[in-house]
């Protein structure tokens, strides 16, 4: 499980990203560069990391799922996950 810390980060900048969004659209279609400067870095949606919906870890994240691969595992093998079983030949 990742750090609490290093979630609620994460979460900061998700809701940052949100707030500006319109923001950021507005300014890059005007070409405005100056003013897209001065916005918070973390508004950047490029900052935002793919997390684990369960456990925050980044890395061996499923999009799909939106679940990393451990935790894809353990809730397919649990038949939490609709759709999903584990493959046998």
């Amino acid at each position: 499980m990742a750090k609490k810390s290093i979630v609620a980060r994460q979460a900061k900048r998700e809701a940052l990203v949100e707030k500006y969004a319109e923001k950021r659209t507005a300014l890059k279609a005007a070409g405005d560069y100056a003013a897209l400067d001065k916005l918070p870095k973390n508004a950047s949606p490029v900052r935002l990391k793919n997390r684990c919906q369960l456990t925050g870890r980044p890395k061996g994240y499923m999009r799909f799922f939106g679940l990393s691969r451990i935790m894809f595992r353990d809730m397919a093998l649990n038949g939490k996950i609709p759709g999903v079983k584990k493959a046998s030949w």
